[in-house]
């Protein structure tokens, strides 16, 4: 597969920063030179975010301290965070992550005035070699990225150190599929003359030292290092034979100019006074862009990918918030192209394109998209309630669809979530947490029920571990949740009309004090047993169907409810199942219901 540079990917919710620096504060660039670029920012206001802190094997990171401003969280068991009323400023916000064990992560973004989300994924704090004060010594990692140390370093409050030391070394190639997820803030600087800039970049390093006793360290005054990043062979053809250097300021969140770097052979060479997270970067003019995705309804959809291409300086992108909004940098006065995507499931289609621009200032730009039989607008929405069924005021739900997360907030109790899925796949997953308790309803899978699929209750309970739930006649009507005595059997059974050994039996008494009871039978398809059931039809020999008549009182006559069975584990594990449609009851009258099953296979 052909390797694409990576330029910007400053969109919301895709950069990472690691580094260490030595200069303090955001009121100088140094003694002499002033300073004002942070007036570049705009005016300081509140805004909310949730993400997610990953590893380089895509696993959560518990524990890690997120901080914005002076807020400061900790990431629960899925590596989640949230943050409401943040202060940030308009054109820019500051995430920072740290984690013993890892350098430390960061992202900068151009907050939305929905939900922020953002992604960091931390870099392990890997040893790539060693040396001592005083000694001369070049570290260098496989790929030919390399220090090389005079020997003189000091501790963060200057005085001299001397002694051993590890040297920690990362290099980011623009060209790997991570690097969105792991470079410093966003690809966001102030040039030698204070401007505001945009940077494409053909390679990064960090540099971190590391004394016996775990105190960092850095060069010395008067000291200096040469540092050596090598270009990729795909994008070697473009690169310059100097280029500007740029360190990642950590106080600050953007990149800094200092000096340049000048290419020899396949490598950047570039001498260095302090050490931070390096960057041999192609500066730009650029202005930031808001992209809204919408249907013809106006209805705004969440989780949708969106990219901005440049023919001079590549692709960036990002994805939209539950308001259908993602903003980021773009250069200025250019011709762009948009294309938005379905998901990877879809075969990470384009399902719009245009060309936009150029853009002289900031901008904003709403892409509309047209429903076909392969772009089917889906609303998810429910409610989130602990064990006692009072609502949760602080949480999220994780919807995965495919192999991909998306993470979205609970308010006061109620998630409403509008998306555009591919007619490929019908079936997801959601797993409410409870943010305050870190208690989870565990993930339960369904099937979308185009256009509304409600889920009902969503209970985050550590005691129940299964449940079936139904609600009749909507939200004035029943509601009934069965947590207690429920049996899940799979066999031949005595109601079988088949002799197919494909007998479904699932049944729970309400908790004491009410007549709530709940029994299934249902004939299924052979192995895995999923999919979707109508009414089973006792009078038709060998038919498959779902029947819920007992307890309900659910009639066969106009019995319109359909059954999705998502998961169908082996004893020990989840039967999922979800239910809705419209019946009568033995008495004639009409009624509509919608149901989760949630159960332990016995």
């Amino acid at each position: 597969m052909k390797k694409k540079l990576l330029f910007t990917l400053c969109l919301v919710g895709i950069m990472v920063s690691c580094n260490k620096d030595r200069l303090p504060g955001d009121g100088e660039q140094n003694e002499d030179t002033p300073s004002n670029f942070h007036e570049n920012f705009g005016p300081q206001i509140t805004r909310s975010f949730i993400g997610n802190i990953i590893d380089t094997n895509n696993n959560p990171i518990e524990n890690a301290t997120i901080s914005i401003g002076s807020t400061e969280v900790q990431t629960d068991a899925q590596g989640v965070f949230m943050i409401d009323d943040a202060q940030v400023n308009e054109r820019f916000a500051y995430i920072k992550a740290e984690k013993s064990g890892y350098i430390h992560g960061s992202r900068s973004v151009m907050p939305t005035s929905g939900i922020n989300k953002v992604t960091i994924m931390l870099l392990k704090e890997s040893v790539a070699g060693s040396t001592s004060s005083g000694t001369a010594k070049t570290i260098a990692i496989a790929n030919g990225a390399s220090v090389s140390l005079e020997g003189d370093y000091i501790k963060e409050d200057g005085t001299a150190y001397s002694g051993d030391l590890d040297v920690i070394l990362h290099h980011l190639d623009p060209t790997d599929a991570n690097v969105n997820l792991q470079m410093p803030g966003m690809l966001y600087a102030e040039n030698e003359n204070n401007e505001e800039r945009m940077l494409q970049t053909l390679g990064m390093l960090a540099v971190e030292l590391r004394g016996t006793s775990g105190e960092d360290l850095n060069l010395a005054e008067g000291s200096s290092a040469e540092i050596k990043i090598p270009v990729d062979p795909s994008i070697l053809a473009m690169a310059p034979s100097t280029i500007p250097l740029w360190y990642f300021d950590e106080d600050k969140g953007y990149w800094i100019e200092e000096g340049q770097a000048t290419l020899i052979g396949s490598n950047y060479i570039g001498t260095v006074t302090h050490f931070s997270f390096w960057n041999c970067d192609i500066p730009a003019e650029a202005i930031n862009l808001c992209v809204t995705v919408i249907n013809e309804d106006e209805t705004a959809f969440a989780n949708t990918k969106v990219t901005i291409t440049s023919s001079t300086y590549g692709t960036r992108s990002g994805y939209t918030n539950e308001l259908g909004e993602v903003c980021g940098l773009v250069p200025s006065g250019e011709t762009l192209e948009v294309n938005v995507y379905d998901f990877d499931i879809c075969g990470s289609n384009v399902i719009y394109t245009a060309a936009i621009g150029p853009y002289a200032s900031d901008d904003a730009l709403t892409v509309t998209i047209t429903e076909s039989s392969d772009i089917i607008q889906e609303t998810v929405s429910g409610t989130f309630a602990d064990c006692d069924e009072n609502l949760i005021t602080n949480g999220y739900v994780v919807i995965t669809y495919g192999d991909q997360k998306f993470y979205d907030t609970v308010t006061d109790g109620v998630f409403e979530i509008n998306m555009l899925r591919c007619s490929a796949s019908d079936s997801f997953s959601i797993e409410a947490i409870d943010y305050d308790n870190l208690q989870t309803s565990g993930a339960i899978n369904y099937t979308f029920n185009t256009p509304q699929t409600r889920l009902g209750t969503l209970l985050s309970c550590n005691t129940i571990t299964e449940f079936i739930q139904y609600n009749i006649d909507g939200d004035d009507g029943e509601h009934v949740l069965i947590a207690t005595d429920i049996r899940a059997l799979f066999g031949d059974t005595d109601n079988s009309n088949s002799g197919s050994g494909n007998g479904l039996t699932i049944s729970g008494q309400g908790k004491a004090g009410t007549n709530d009871c709940f029994y299934l039978f249902g004939e299924l398809n052979d192995a895995p047993h999923t999919g979707t059931y109508d009414h089973l039809d006792w009078e038709t020999e060998n038919d498959t169907g779902i029947n819920i008549g007992e307890c309900i009182g659910v009639s066969e006559n106009n019995n319109n409810i359909t059954y999705n069975v998502t998961a169908f584990g082996a004893v020990g594990e989840y039967i999922d199942i979800n239910f809705s449609g419209d019946y009568e009851d033995y008495n004639g009258n009409p009624h509509t219901i919608t149901g989760i099953i949630h159960v332990l296979r016995d």
